[in-house]
């Protein structure tokens, strides 16, 4: 039987889990500002503690949901970037956040684990591709939207005057008043207080997973570890999220030091306009896997995207504010594809090869510490370019990839025909 309530409320859950996670971007100007870190390298540790915690939790999660409820894992997992939220909104310094990042992330890494086979259980499994492309909008949506709201909390609250309304009198009397950013992390909490509230008070439809969906056994890690195209899509889907990264932490510290532009406003829309791309570009891409082979819309993909990287990073501050967001589009169908690939590479095991691959999302946690590193000692734009390298490498799978079974296509001259 089709739960559609619940349906909205994974819709709900996604919109949560993007707004908070997707804002460390436009942040990192300011951190690196107000906790005066000298090295861009220490900014770099921030999404990397969060990414790290990917890596910890992906194959314990999967173990989680065979064991506990799904409510107990929703529970669970929203309930670490609460007591992460709360610990930075209470201490707001350095060392504090990059517990907080690790916490938040400990919990979205269960999350995610969780609500897809949820949304295939709740929603029907004829209705389960609908159902994630539009996760995948709500998604993009909020990550588009957080930071505006961002902009207009720092604006609030930094701009004296008493006619202001009563959530931002409210925030005004709890957050530092040099650091007026931190509101977020106040309103982070509020959010997932009400998020808690809402499953405790609902009821979740049973699952019965997959074999795709379960972490499976030991042997089946051992044999999956002795084929080298374990390793190959292990270091794709860890290069994919090491560029999404290393791009999108950087943009508004790159826009603000080589084109004056102010990270708590321009700065952040261009990031939010970055992650709203990349939602819209997922659509696109399910129309482009229809039409072509997923080999040949990964060699475009990650080529365009290399080449507005360069014009993003060696362009006028026109041509760099327009070709940032449009590198989200261009990579937006990276990981579905890399993914794909993989999975389709093996005959058996594949829940416990979908574990593996989801740890290679450390690439998250090793990508904004590299431009970090590589921009204390080149300065930032070169040190993006080693986002090229690690394009480079998604081109080469889509060259020695060699799946068992390729997307089913269909021949646009067909689909022409049959519409007359």
């Amino acid at each position: 039987m089709r739960n559609y309530k619940v349906v909205a409320l994974i819709m709900l859950f996604w919109f949560v889990i993007s707004f908070i996670t997707n804002i460390l971007g436009p942040l990192i100007p300011d951190i690196i500002s107000n906790f005066d870190l000298k090295q861009f390298t220490l900014a770099g540790y921030i999404p990397m503690s969060f990414f790290l915690a990917y890596a910890v939790m992906s194959i314990p999660a999967g173990i989680m949901i065979e064991k506990l409820s799904e409510k107990t894992v929703l529970l669970i997992g929203f309930t670490m970037p609460f007591i992460g939220s709360l610990l930075f909104a209470l201490i707001p310094c350095y060392p504090v956040l990059l517990a907080s990042c690790f916490i938040i992330g400990l919990g979205m890494a269960m999350l995610q684990t969780v609500i897809n086979p949820l949304t295939r259980v709740a929603g029907g499994e004829e209705n389960f591709a609908f159902f994630s492309v539009m996760g995948q909008l709500v998604f993009g949506f909020a990550s588009f939207i957080s930071p505006f709201v961002y902009s207009y909390l720092v604006r609030e609250l930094t701009i004296p005057g008493t006619d202001k309304n009563f959530f931002i009198n409210f925030l005004a009397g709890i957050t530092p008043e040099q650091l007026p950013w931190v509101s977020l992390y106040w309103v982070f909490t509020m959010i997932l207080i009400v998020i808690l509230l809402i499953v405790i008070g609902n009821r979740f439809p049973k699952m019965t997973l997959k074999d795709d969906e379960k972490s499976g056994s030991l042997t089946s890690y051992k044999t999956l570890l002795r084929n080298k195209y374990v390793y190959l899509f292990f270091l794709g889907i860890f290069c994919y999220v090491a560029t999404e990264q290393g791009i999108a932490n950087w943009i508004s510290k790159f826009l603000e030091d080589y084109h004056g532009i102010d990270p708590q406003n321009e700065g952040a829309s261009i990031v939010g306009s970055f992650w709203g791309l990349m939602s819209l570009g997922c659509v696109l891409g399910l129309l482009l896997l229809k039409l072509f082979d997923s080999k040949i819309v990964l060699r475009y993909a990650a080529s365009f995207s290399i080449i507005l990287l360069l014009c993003a990073l060696f362009g006028s501050t026109k041509i760099s504010m327009f070709c940032f967001p449009l590198i989200g589009f261009t990579i937006s169908v990276i990981f579905s594809i890399v993914m794909s690939l993989g999975l389709n590479s093996v005959s058996k095991y594949h829940g416990s090869f979908a574990g593996i691959l989801c740890s290679g999302i450390v690439g998250g946690a090793v990508g904004p510490v590299i431009v970090g590193f590589l921009a204390d000692i080149f300065g930032l734009r070169v040190a993006m370019l080693a986002m090229t390298i690690t394009l480079g490498y998604i081109i080469s799978i889509s060259f020695w990839a060699k799946p068992l079974v390729s997307n089913k296509t269909v021949s646009l001259k067909k689909i022409l025909h049959h519409k007359r």
